[in-house]
């Protein structure tokens, strides 16, 4: 029952007075809202997103180990697929098996073998900290340099203690902290399962759905970057996988064909030296440097065959790699400066951990190639804007007397 003069309004079966307050305070619906709908929803899709980031940040580096593995082998997923009738979650499944196989079950191997040996050096340093050593003979007969090399060794190595006083000097650790961070690195091998666990599920997914999620990232890049996405969707892509097949498989490869041959060579701890020279290949000139600097070991050891074997060997593999094996995966070589790939590399390492050293290069290879295609575009822009005042002038400027000349009968 609604009263006409406005005294009592019966809802429900309750009766109230008009007049009396309300919860909620007095309805007004000629009033505006405070906010307009599209803009609470943009807020609120950020709020979303900032609060997704700070729930699942520990997640961030399984995904884009993912993402980047994804975009690399995805013409060989589509082909697989083409193969099998085109069945997603088949491939999806015969691929994560192939990248355990080939990629994950040999890294392993190799970082626990790397991490037995290193290990072995921390044990070997800690005894020469306790008792000394006496200079190797092969580092006092070196020319020239022999004599220097053999005061320093004294003064910090051949000394009880004079390491621990060095480590204490270079870094401001104790011998001691450093041995615990190293069996800490040891232990923490399940960490790194997991995130490799969450690795491949999320990869699973990739290849799964990769091509719907693409279509739904096309539409949003369309109405975000209308004129740049279509060629920044080409760009991305390229980039990842000329980045990783150029610089991380073939720095794998590269650390494990030098790691057999220190082994052959008889050089010590050849594991923890091919994953050296796999991570120092991923830097212009670290491959050469590496096994530049095993094989002046070796000749200044007196195995002068070996080490002159390694060098010859080392540079044979790095020129068929580069003039051969690089140009065909990538189709020329990465012109990615060095500046930029260290600080991708050291950056990785540091934010990321082990996956660091695959995704740093990776994402700044990423902001380069973005980069020059911003100035590119740049650059276009100014010479279009140059090419049409030269025409505007051309059009409002008379011709000169001499042509007025040359075209008068």
């Amino acid at each position: 029952m609604l009263a006409t003069n406005g005294v009592v309004i019966t809802v429900n079966g309750s009766s109230r007075s008009k007049n009396a307050p309300r919860w909620l305070g007095p309805v007004a619906h000629s009033r505006a809202a405070l906010i307009p709908p599209i803009s609470a929803a943009r807020w609120l899709l950020v709020l979303i997103v900032i609060a997704s980031i700070y729930f699942f940040h520990g997640f961030v580096v399984p995904v884009l180990a993912a993402l980047v593995i994804g975009f690399a082998s995805w013409p060989l997923y589509r082909r697989m697929l083409r193969n099998i009738g085109g069945n997603t979650t088949i491939g999806a499944t015969l691929a994560i098996i192939f990248i355990i196989a080939f990629l994950v079950v040999p890294i392993g191997i190799a970082i626990s073998y790397t991490i037995g040996e290193v290990r072995d050096w921390v044990g070997w340093i800690l005894e020469v900290n306790r008792n000394g050593e006496a200079v190797p003979a092969w580092i006092a007969a070196l020319p020239g340099v022999g004599d220097w090399l053999t005061q320093q060794w004294d003064r910090y190595i051949g000394a009880p203690g004079a390491v621990g006083e060095l480590i204490q000097i270079v870094s401001g650790a104790n011998i001691g902290n450093i041995y615990r961070a190293v069996i800490a690195a040891g232990d923490g091998a399940f960490h790194l399962l997991l995130t490799l666990l969450f690795m491949l599920i999320a990869l699973f997914f990739v290849y799964r759905d990769g091509a719907s999620f693409t279509g739904q990232i096309d539409l949003l890049g369309e109405r975000i970057l209308p004129t740049r996405w279509e060629r920044i969707s080409r760009v991305v892509p390229a980039t990842i996988s000329s980045t990783v097949t150029g610089m991380t498989l073939i720095a794998i490869g590269e650390g494990i064909i030098l790691g057999i041959a220190y082994w052959v060579a008889g050089v010590p701890s050849p594991v923890t030296l091919g994953v050296l020279t796999g991570v120092m290949a991923l830097i212009p000139g670290g491959a050469p440097l590496s096994f530049t600097l095993v094989s002046i070991y070796l000749v200044a050891s007196g195995s002068y065959l070996a080490g002159a074997g390694l060098f010859i060997w080392g540079s044979v593999e790095l020129f068929i790699v580069d003039k051969t094996i690089r140009p065909r995966l990538v189709g020329g070589p990465i012109k990615l400066p060095f500046l930029p790939t260290f600080f991708g590399l050291v950056g990785g390492v540091k934010t990321m951990g082990f996956l660091g050293l695959f995704i740093g290069p990776v994402l700044m290879a990423l902001v380069v190639s973005i980069w020059r295609e911003w100035i590119r575009e740049v650059r276009l822009a100014d010479s279009t804007e140059i090419a049409s005042a030269d025409l505007a002038t051309e059009e409002h400027d008379p011709p000169s007397p001499v042509i007025r000349k040359a075209t008068s009968p």
